[in-house]
């Protein structure tokens, strides 16, 4: 799409003299017209620490495009706050967000005809948010991740942005104090920097960083660090050398980058999204990529680092003992990684590699050695049956009962299971059924934080299945499963359960199942009609016009 790009920009800028004035007005002097003009696609935001931090980053990679003999031009994208918009209905704009940051970067960077992009991002629909335009626009690009929040401590534990979800159904359950629940509250996130656990931003920005799109170790630096700064500027650098080769992110991003991202991905027990999210960027890449893959690859990848939400650890004490490249060299020795994908940098996976060591260093627990892994398989299942013939996503690792048969418990909003949840309405062996919030029921397919971290703050998190086709947190941990398809507002058999219905979650067998006849689903079907849409008007009925089936990666431009 864009191979010429970068001649023809200075073509355009030194032959027509409108364009050269309006360019002279923000700095340009004679001599730079022929200086590639780079795009700096800032995501600061003082709505969210995860954000708060990019202005600075975003600055020092200007001095750096600059000094690189660049012309930079910073122009702004847009973010959301998960974690403040969690369990209300500002949530049904998270993932919508993610199209709105892909659909900015692609219109300002292509109608200033941009020679390359580097995109500073943080918070968690930020980084495939932009993945997706660099992979739609194919010009020479790079990500900058805004970095990884410290973590809060509180009676010597480490605090992360879900200890106070968790807390809300500890203090409810009558289990915590007001006061703990207070100072948890108060501690949780002490400064600036996207959610501490690999939860979705960190893992996005691990798979990043995998795919060769980010330089080495930048994905687990923290956000407040000098390093993180430093790697923006080296980011700079390494976008203009790549834009003088002409290196486009479709030479990088190829089906072996892909299969790399979801390996480790497994290896570091990533997020749920990241299924949801790989298959969007892999769409605008056009890469063939399946729910199918991610099962397949699942099954020869161990989990190797003991990381929250389920694990002890966070994303800073993982940079601490290697990182990423130490999590790939692993895999890479053991034949699980493709050694020959290319990087941003121009070098290979292998040769990027070269110096790290073949094993953690072994006065550490966080990377596991390879003979003692946390699982022996990957943690993300696709589970399918008659209540998802599309699939689902699950994280089938950490949980005491990965088979449990019970009674639905039926809710058309994630507000109705909350309230039962919180009034101690639901027993052992209940399996939760939350539906109308997938990617048009919801629309926008909500993230189900606030009633998983209740389930678990009352106890509950061994005994109660839940099922949705809206998504999880990466935070999230427990008997869930995400993702479901079709979803209920199209009439998927989600739609089709009834109060008590038996349902068995079975994720060894990969199954997923209404325990009702053929006939009687059949019946169903034929009675049921698809309710009026929630919204009619703005962005949130756009995205519900256009938006792809969870099984596709909940795409706009299908």
């Amino acid at each position: 799409m864009a191979d010429n790009r970068r001649s023809r920009t200075i073509t355009e800028g030194v032959q027509r003299s409108p364009n050269r004035a309006m360019l002279r007005a923000v700095g340009f002097g004679d001599g730079d017209f022929n200086k590639p003009i780079v795009g700096i696609a800032n995501g600061h935001s003082t709505i969210t620490p995860c954000n708060a931090g990019l202005g600075e980053l975003s600055a020092r990679a200007e001095i750096a495009l600059h000094d690189a003999g660049a012309m930079p031009q910073t122009f702004g994208t847009i973010t959301v706050s998960d974690g403040i918009s969690m369990g209300t209905q500002g949530m049904k704009f998270s993932l919508v967000s993610r199209e709105v940051i892909a659909d900015a970067i692609e219109t300002a960077t292509s109608a200033q005809s941009m020679d390359g992009v580097l995109v500073v991002g943080g918070c968690d629909k930020n980084m495939p948010g932009g993945m997706i335009a660099i992979a739609r626009m194919n010009i020479p690009s790079i990500y900058v991740y805004g970095g990884t929040i410290k973590p809060g401590h509180y009676h010597g534990q480490d605090l992360t942005v879900v200890s106070p979800f968790e807390a809300v159904g500890q203090f409810t359950a009558g289990k915590m104090s007001e006061t703990d629940f207070i100072e948890i509250e108060k501690r949780a996130c002490p400064g600036k920097g996207s959610c501490g656990g690999m939860y979705t931003a960190n893992t996005m920005s691990s798979a990043i960083e995998v795919m060769g799109m980010a330089l080495p170790y930048s994905s687990t630096q923290a956000a407040e660090d000098e390093e993180k700064a430093v790697s923006a500027e080296e980011s700079a650098r390494t976008l203009v050398q790549a834009i003088h080769n002409q290196l486009l992110p479709r030479q990088i991003m190829t089906r072996k980058a892909f299969e790399n991202a979801i390996a480790v991905t497994m290896a570091v027990g990533g997020s749920t999204n990241a299924v949801l999210h790989l298959l969007a960027i892999a769409h605008a890449a056009e890469v063939p990529l399946r729910l199918e893959d991610f099962e397949e690859i699942r099954g020869k990848i161990p989990v190797l680092c003991d990381l929250k939400p389920s694990g002890r650890y966070v994303a800073t004490d993982l940079h601490r003992v290697g990182g990423i490249p130490q999590v790939m060299k692993m895999l890479l020795s053991h034949g699980l990684l493709h050694g020959d994908a290319l990087t941003v940098t121009g070098k290979t996976i292998a040769e990027t590699l070269r110096e790290v060591p073949d094993a953690p260093r072994k006065d550490q627990d966080v990377i596991r050695q390879w003979d003692n892994p946390v699982y022996a398989q990957g943690h993300l299942a696709i589970l399918k049956g008659n209540l998802a013939t599309e699939g689902a996503v699950a994280k089938i690792t950490g949980v005491k009962n990965p088979q449990i048969t019970g009674p639905a418990r039926v809710f058309d909003s994630e507000e109705a299971a909350m309230d039962a949840i919180l009034k101690g309405q639901i027993r052992a062996g209940d399996i939760l059924v939350i539906r109308f919030e997938g990617p048009k029921g919801g629309p926008g397919m909500r993230e189900m934080l606030s009633p998983t971290s209740a389930i678990i703050g009352a106890g509950l998190g061994d005994s109660v299945g839940l099922i949705t086709d809206g998504r999880f947190s990466g935070g999230t941990y427990g008997m869930v499963v995400g993702h479901v398809a079709p979803e209920a507002y199209v009439g998927g058999a989600i739609a089709l359960v009834h109060e008590g219905d038996s349902i068995t979650i079975d994720a060894p067998a990969r199954l997923l199942q209404l325990n009702i006849s053929d006939e009687e689903l059949a019946h169903r079907r034929a009675a049921w009609k698809q309710p009026a849409p929630r919204v009619t008007r703005g962005v949130l009925a756009k995205y519900l016009k256009l938006v792809s089936t969870a099984s596709r990666g909940a795409v706009t431009d299908e």
